[in-house]
């Protein structure tokens, strides 16, 4: 049985090469050389009409020998129509073209390496297709050039994939924009030049890290976006994050960056300048997925983004001070109504409290130092020379409302002469002042040391001056759920100060 197997003739190469033709049982010996063959031509056969660029070859005479699939959805003719041909003229190329191209063809056999070279071939239909070829020479069994293979291509279709190629080679080296490529476990696969500086790491260096350890604020809605891509798809729009990057050395859950710490005048940095260190990135995104697969499988997701913190806090910082000034124009006019001038200094915190502080206090100065003004040049002043202050009013800490009136007189309040309203009134300026983290902690004994409502963790004392005089100090406060007064904090709570210093020395006139 096995020799009548053997005398048989080779069956015609298939698409999709067949098993090997294993002995059954009682038959003697192994499929010889035609077995050999037919096995080899299927695979030879499976092999060309599987490839995705177009292929022909040619004998040293110029007949074509091959001829795959990819030919034959390019141009049409079948292989059965295409091998065996001699030369491509009159059927593959117009006749005038046909000894150039030839020419250039078989002069792959006697040059090294590949050859490439653009040509026009006909259809079948007689269009014409510009195709781009790469040829090279088929080596015989002793080493001499027996034909040349040509592969072949649509040009659009090779140039669109150049294209690719080269934007995500641009995208990755020159391109302006931050480029991050995220695997589909949420860490760094790939990072352009521009976003390792802006992630303050090396391109190598964050690679397969976990983006918890070069983000801090910032990470889970990164995250989420990263996420939600991967499932759903790009968004329609881009996003802006706010983040904050992890210092060096910090642990993945280690502290924010920025914390606050003693009290600063206005000629200092603010409380509030460690949140410098907050960046806004627009970021937009892309669900990378594999062209190879039958259905879409995720590879990961192109984060693009590009540092936008300096536009943003012009927009900020425009729209805040928009609302401020409607806000000192509407105070002005509510306290145009007021009869009596110390209401309309009330009237003035009232409307300086909405979006700025959760507090406000004001402050007068019991008794004028003799020889000067509180807070005017002279020598070192002694226990009795020092500033004092008693509560003139002060916004309600438990429900919301208005500022009640102002009272005049008191009892002088204990305030240390480090105390930052102490030191408005001596500087005749703007004090800023916030809990370090671990005082914030313990907000209540910090807040309650300064004579301040519980929970408070950032205070601004802003002097009140009139005609060249101090007459108190109105302090604005914030709880830990704000950020820190900042500069441009102490310039508004300056205005708010002059206007109010304005109202209650017409007050103190007609007492």
């Amino acid at each position: 049985m096995s020799a009548s197997r053997r005398s048989e003739p080779a069956q015609p190469a298939r698409a999709v090469p067949s098993a090997p033709t294993q002995p059954r049982a009682g038959e003697a010996g192994t499929p010889g050389p035609a077995a050999d063959s037919e096995d080899d031509s299927g695979l030879l056969a499976a092999l060309l009409d599987g490839m995705d660029a177009a292929l022909c070859a040619f004998d040293a005479e110029g007949t074509v020998t091959h001829w795959n699939r990819e030919a034959e959805r390019i141009l049409g003719w079948s292989a059965r129509e295409a091998v065996g041909r001699k030369g491509l003229a009159g059927w593959a190329v117009r006749a005038a073209d046909a000894r150039e191209v030839e020419a250039r063809l078989m002069a792959a056999m006697d040059a090294k390496g590949r050859q490439v070279h653009e040509f026009a071939l006909l259809t079948k239909d007689g269009g014409r297709v510009l195709v781009r070829t790469q040829s090279s020479a088929v080596p015989r069994a002793d080493g001499r050039p027996g034909g040349v293979y040509c592969a072949f291509s649509e040009v659009h279709t090779q140039i669109d994939l150049e294209r690719s190629i080269a934007l995500s080679e641009a995208l990755l080296d020159d391109a302006s924009w931050n480029v991050v490529l995220v695997d589909a476990d949420l860490r760094p696969a790939i990072v352009n030049k521009n976003a390792a500086r802006a992630l303050r790491t090396g391109r190598t260096a964050a690679l397969g890290r976990p983006l918890g350890e070069l983000l801090d604020q910032g990470l889970e809605e990164l995250e989420s976006a990263l996420q939600h891509v991967l499932a759903e798809g790009a968004p329609p729009a881009p996003t802006e994050l706010w983040v904050s990057l992890r210092e060096a050395g910090e642990g993945f859950r280690g502290l924010r960056s920025g914390a606050g710490g003693a009290a600063k005048d206005g000629a200092g940095g603010g409380a509030g300048d460690g949140a410098a260190a907050r960046r806004c990135w627009r970021s937009g995104f892309l669900r990378l997925a594999s062209p190879l697969a039958e259905e879409p499988v995720p590879l990961g997701v192109a984060w693009i983004f590009q540092d936008v913190t300096e536009l943003k806090r012009h927009e900020m910082d425009g729209s805040r001070l928009r609302f401020r000034g409607n806000q000192l124009h509407r105070a002005a006019r509510a306290a145009a109504e007021c009869e009596d001038p110390a209401e309309a200094a009330t009237v003035h915190l009232d409307f300086a409290l909405a979006g700025f502080a959760d507090h406000a206090l004001i402050d007068l100065v019991l008794e004028a130092p003799p020889g000067g003004r509180p807070g005017g040049p002279g020598p070192d002043r002694g226990g009795s020379d020092r500033v004092r202050l008693v509560r003139a009013a002060a916004t309600p800490s438990g429900a919301p409302g208005p500022c009640p009136a102002i009272v005049a007189g008191g009892i002088p309040l204990a305030y240390t002469e480090s105390h930052p309203a102490i030191q408005a009134a001596e500087r005749c300026g703007s004090v800023r002042v916030s809990a370090s983290r671990a005082e914030e902690a313990a907000a209540t004994g910090w807040a309650a040391a300064r004579k301040w409502p519980d929970g408070t963790v950032h205070g601004l004392c802003t002097a009140l001056r009139s005609r060249g005089r101090t007459l108190g100090v109105v302090t604005f406060l914030r709880a830990s759920g704000r950020r820190p007064f900042d500069r441009g904090d102490a310039v508004y709570a300056e205005d708010v100060a002059a206007r109010v210093a304005a109202a209650l020395d017409l007050a103190q006139q007609l007492g």
